[in-house]
């Protein structure tokens, strides 16, 4: 079994402000070479405590891993107890001889007194055998040596200008630091950027965005979702305990081997506020139950084996989301990557940053350039793509495959306002702050599902996508499936069923930009096919197959069958994904045909029903992913480039050291030396010119070289068959052309460019340099042509272009009747051995050469690649690229080369030895050509060349779509159908900054602003009836205080009974009639005087006048009654305070006077 070796110690810088971009200046040389010392660990700096409730911050970080000597992860097929872990491993090594000394490591943390999956041991002097040994007891999977994580964070002051609390306060710098390189590091990073396009624009200010706020997360609050029943993760540095932001930490845990649960940094603390904080910078989901897990400490150190123990834990704890806002480019640390697939196999969904290495393209960070990861990328308030969001593709599937899309999606993570370490708030930009705003609110979305059932990493995943807003004119490497809406996200998942679903969804090559590079360059036939990685994702179950074969249906009406398909796919999908690997090349009847194709895959996908009470117990899920093709006719051999991507190595797995020995902060070369990834300017400009360039990723015997005018071989690492070097030579003799870009290799630097364990006390090696000379060497040989182990850089004209040579080396040899270039540079060499200076004149750096053969092609060697590679140029040389394809593929010599004043006599190099390979090298072990053994390595036999096996078509009689990404939507979901909440977007509010403005942040209403901004013809209505509401109100209230109070009743004269009888018409005692009458008695009513009816009313005035006054008399009196009953009463009520205090104050002196009898 072969074991990753002990080989992984390795500096990784990453610098991602826009100000550390490489020099481009005339004076590189006075950047300092990298020259390994040791170092030790300094004390941490003190954090200061910012003065201010809000804090605007960028972050830079560096980081690195290397292996810790003597410790190795055994990693077994099951969880044991601790006990039969132990017995395995000692059985285990009983047969690996006697004299081996090993022991346990113990690890305490809170997963200890669990079964586990993994033991941490210790073994002195262990060698190749007895780790062989180990692995191959039968409940052992892998063993893999114990790695060392290190993170450096430095916050910076944002450059903008802020509100200060007071007059005299400046931010500080804080910095941490240590001696440890480290790998998987936290991706939060500050950068600052261009405000506009347009420099005539005045600055802008925008206040402070809350970014739940923006991604409309208040909508769903007042529905009633804020997170609550949702357990989330946050693997990080901790978090301080009684932190004002936080209500609902449920448990905070420490992995690390410090004493302290608390946040040093601050950056767990950024994070976790960012998904759950309840006040102020308020996060997605305040009620979610928060885990907290430290994993690195204040040192940011971490170690493999932590992460493993806290994943275990998470499992145990059933955790529903986890945000891990660190990665590294190592996707082949296999008892990581493995125990994440294990943690979304247990329906955690993870959240992970894509990276901050943009904007170079192939720079996606492990674990989120997984499957079945969520993977997020950046962009800032204006939605564009972050410049330091990383690119993709995908680089595990090189040479033989085209990579995935990634990230998944992208969201806010420039200037995001988070919870500080203490309190307040402060703004952070990088992946690591886009990552927890889209933990966040799958942590929100995943509260509103009433059947927590359907929530899966699957069904998560598949929600996001389809309802991600798609950014204009930026590709799907750059942007994924778009940007986050959390709201139709909501909609999504309030109508999912389960089912399967594809990214991409389609498949168009005619549609720019957004499938760049697909795109760019229409397909013919005889070229290489095209090749699509399209992830199929399973929302059924964690498992699940594909049915049958995938079913390949072009249609008739739109020259579907001018195309054949090849299909690969997995038979099994698990963990809730797989893959679906669809081949596009054009049939020989479309030979000189152009036009468009379409057609579509149709792939059905079962499960195992969950309960599910249907009755074969299984979901079935059928997909179609439609298909788009340009045909052209095949252009002529000279405009047709082929790219050697075979015989490009690089990390990981192996150590393959940088191109350019100046750029101390990025030390390997992991960025894939693909034409769409750190080659996408070169193969852009190819374009441009009328090129078209073909990847060829199997060895040079599989390809037909009459098809092709040249070939290009750039930056190569890995060795060659015989067989290739028998045929290029043949096919150069046939008219094939070839381009060699070369880089540095000097076995003496080598072993001085090398890296110190401090750990382990050791010096560890690139298995190569920028390139394998001594192989190219061998490659070319047969033409009297040979790379010299010379190091040179430096700045130069050549053809009126400012020129730099980056750490290339020189022509040793060339033929006699070649043309060579010479230039003046300096001895880099000798610069990295003796730290001493030299200009060595003359140096051969490029040859173009005819072979003399009839039809012969021709060669064209350069010594660096520095200049067509975006990783680390500094003044591109494709102009010098276009010179020489115009050499190979026309024969036509540029006269500024062949009449060059730096044209010299090629040299024989019989002097001087060539470059022999380092001795004692790991390149076997990674290699693709070479037998995988510690003697003298030998080549394995020739693989067979890749053979598609092409779909048969079934063909349809019918139109295809014609809008194919509208057309594709989940099977289950109308979103025309689902109600939505009545949401507007939100609009940052801005103004311009006035001159000499103190920069404060201007914010209508206090610290949390307007959730939108309403419009004056909304408003109106609105208040409107909250006006007559109040009004009626008032009438209300009024109206009761009116019916409640009592009635005064009203004081009646007294009249004389004989004034009421007439008043009345009645006789008080009339007399009865009769009884013989048959008449009704008649009243007799007196008739009075005027004298006598005047004295009447009279009299009844004076009663009433006296009546009034003995009323007010009464009224009067009883008012003095009560005002001197109240005056009593106080007076009593002040006599007995007195009397009261008075006995306390006694009391209290004989207490004082006798304490005893007291």
């Amino acid at each position: 079994m072969l074991l990753l070796p002990v080989w992984m110690c390795m500096l990784f810088g990453l610098m991602a402000a826009v100000g550390t971009e490489p020099d481009t200046g005339d004076k590189p040389a006075s950047v300092p070479l990298l020259v390994p010392t040791p170092v030790s660990t300094p004390v941490p700096t003190p954090v200061p405590t910012p003065a201010c409730n809000s804090t605007q911050l960028t972050l830079k970080v560096e980081f690195s891993s290397q292996v810790v000597e003597h410790e190795f992860i055994v990693s077994f097929n099951g969880y044991f107890s601790a006990k039969a872990r132990s017995l395995y491993i000692s059985s285990a090594l009983r047969n690996a001889g006697g004299g081996l000394e090993w022991h346990i490591v113990p690890r305490e943390n809170p997963a200890s007194d669990f079964p586990s999956d993994f033991e941490l041991v210790h073994i002195s002097q262990a060698s190749p055998g007895s780790l062989l040994t180990l692995a191959d007891h039968p409940y052992i999977k892998r063993v893999t040596p114990q790695r060392k994580v290190f993170r450096s964070l430095k916050y910076v002051p944002s450059p903008e200008p802020t509100a200060p609390c007071n007059g005299t306060e400046t931010e500080r710098w804080q910095s941490w630091q240590s001696s440890r390189p480290f790998r998987r590091n936290s991706l939060s990073l500050g950068f600052w950027h261009a405000t506009g396009r347009h420099s005539s624009r005045r600055l802008l200010r925008a206040i402070p965005r809350h970014v739940a706020q923006i991604l409309q997360a208040d909508v769903l609050w007042q529905m009633g979702h804020t997170g609550s029943g949702v357990k989330v993760a946050v693997f990080d540095t901790g978090l301080s305990e009684k932190h004002p932001h936080f209500k609902n930490v449920k448990e905070r845990t420490n992995w690390t081997n410090e004493k302290t649960l608390d946040d040093g940094l601050g950056h767990g603390t950024f994070v976790a506020g960012v998904i759950a904080s309840m006040r102020e910078c308020q996060g997605f989901a305040p009620d979610a139950e928060l885990h907290i897990f430290k994993v690195f400490t204040n040192n940011q150190v971490s170690y493999t084996s932590w992460f493993l123990d806290a994943f275990n834990y998470a499992i145990l704890k059933k955790i529903d989301v986890l945000n891990l806002s660190i990665g590294g480019p190592d996707f082949m640390d296999h008892p990581f990557v493995d125990k994440v697939w294990e943690l979304t196999a247990n329906k955690v969904i993870m959240v992970s940053a894509i990276g901050n290495d943009g904007p170079l393209y192939g720079t996606l960070n492990n674990p989120a350039d997984q499957m079945d990861v969520i993977g997020v990328g950046g962009i800032d308030f204006e939605d564009n793509i972050a410049r330091f969001s990383s690119r993709g593709m995908t680089t595990w599937e090189l040479p033989g495959g085209y990579g995935r899309v990634k990230p998944d999606i992208v969201t806010y993570g420039s200037g995001v306002r988070g919870s500080g370490m203490k309190e307040g708030c402060r703004s952070l930009s990088g992946t690591s702050v886009a990552s927890p705003v889209v933990a966040g609110a799958v942590t929100l979305l995943a509260s509103t599902v009433l059947n927590r059932e359907l929530v899966n990493p699957a069904s998560m995943k598949q929600a996001l996508i389809a309802s991600a807003r798609r950014l204009p004119g930026v590709n799907m490497f750059e942007q994924g499936h778009g940007k986050l809406d959390l709201i139709r996200a909501y909609q999504i998942l309030n109508s999912y069923r389960p089912q399967a679903s594809l990214s991409p969804s389609y498949i168009d090559l005619t549609e720019c930009p957004y499938m760049w590079p697909y795109c760019s360059q229409p397909i013919y036939y005889g070229g290489m096919p095209t090749i699509v990685n399209v992830t199929i994702l399973n929302g059924m179950g964690v498992t699940g197959r594909i049915v049958d074969k995938p079913i390949w249906q072009p249609y008739l009406p739109q020259n579907g069958d001018h195309i054949d398909v090849a299909l690969s796919y997995s038979p099994v999908l698990w963990p809730w994904v797989g893959y679906l690997a669809v081949s596009i090349s054009v049939a020989k009847k479309a030979a000189s045909w152009e036009g468009i194709a379409q057609g579509h895959v149709m792939v059905t996908v079962t499960s195992p029903a969950e309960n599910n009470s249907e009755v074969d117990g299984e979901l079935t899920s059928t997909v179609k992913l439609p298909i788009k093709v340009k045909i052209v006719a095949t252009p002529p051999r000279s405009k047709r480039v082929l790219w050697d991507q075979y015989h490009n190595l690089r990390y990981p797995p192996g150590y393959f050291p940088r191109d350019n020995l100046r750029m101390k902060n990025d030390p390997l070369d992991w960025n894939g030396d693909h034409i769409h990834t750190n080659f996408r300017d070169m193969y852009q400009h190819l374009r441009s010119m009328g090129y078209f360039v073909e990847v060829l990723g199997a060895p040079i015997t599989c390809f037909d070289a009459s098809q092709y005018g040249t070939l290009l071989m750039v930056d190569s690492e890995e060795e060659y068959f015989p067989e290739e070097i028998t045929k290029l030579r043949r096919d150069i003799d046939n008219g094939l052309s070839l381009i060699v870009f070369s880089d540095w290799y000097n076995t003496s630097v080598m072993r001085r460019v090398k890296f110190y364990d401090e750990n382990t006390r050791q010096w560890w090696m690139p298995d190569t340099g920028g390139a394998n000379v001594p192989a190219l060497n061998e490659l070319i040989s047969v033409w009297g042509m040979a790379f010299s182990d010379g190091l040179y850089e430096g700045d130069f004209t050549l053809s009126d272009h400012d020129m730099y040579y980056a750490s290339g080396c020189s022509i040793a040899r060339f033929p006699e009747d070649g043309i060579v270039i010479a230039k003046n540079l300096k001895d880099q060499g000798l610069e990295v051995l003796q730290q001493e200076t030299a200009v060595v004149e003359a140096v051969p750096i490029l040859g173009l050469y005819q072979t003399p053969s009839e039809g012969g092609g021709r060669i064209a060697l350069y010594g660096d690649s520095n200049c067509i590679d975006d990783s680390h140029r500094q003044k591109d040389c494709f102009w010098l690229l276009d010179a020489l394809l115009q050499y190979t593929s026309y024969s036509m010599t540029p006269p500024s080369l062949s009449h060059s004043h730096s044209r010299v006599a090629p040299p024989t190099g019989l002097e001087r030895p060539l470059p022999q390979r380092l001795e004692g090298n790991h390149l076997y072990r990674y290699s693709k050509v070479l037998e995988a053994h510690l003697g003298d390595p030998k080549p394995r036999p020739l693989p067979a060349c890749p053979h598609l096996s092409w779909a048969k078509p079934q063909p349809l009689n019918e139109t295809a779509p014609s809008n194919l990404w509208k057309h594709q939507k989940l099977l289950s979901v109308d979103l025309d159908k689902v109600a939505l909440p009545n949401v507007r977007p939100y609009k940052p509010q801005v103004r311009p900054l006035s001159p000499g403005e103190s920069g404060a942040w201007d914010i209508p209403g206090g610290i949390m602003p307007g959730r939108y901004n309403q419009e004056v013809s909304q408003t109106i209505p609105v208040f409107a009836f909250l006006g007559a509401m109040v009004v009626l109100s008032f009438f209300v209230v009024q109206l009761t205080k009116a019916k409640s109070r009592p009635k005064r009743r009203k004081q009646r004269v007294k009249r004389p009974t004989y004034l009421q009888q007439t008043a009345t018409g009645k006789n008080p005692t009339p007399h009865p009639a009769p009884a013989h009458s048959h008449h009704a008695p008649t009243l007799q009513q007196p008739r009075l005087r005027p004298g006598e009816r005047a004295a009447l009313l009279l009299s009844g005035h004076r009663e009433h006048r006296d009546h009034r006054e003995h009323r007010d008399h009464r009224e009067q009196r009883d008012h003095r009654e009560q005002r001197d009953h109240r005056e009593h009463r106080d007076h009593r009520e002040q006599r007995d305070h007195r009397e009261h205090r008075g006995h306390r104050e006694q009391r209290g002196h004989r207490e004082q006077r006798d304490p005893e009898s007291s």
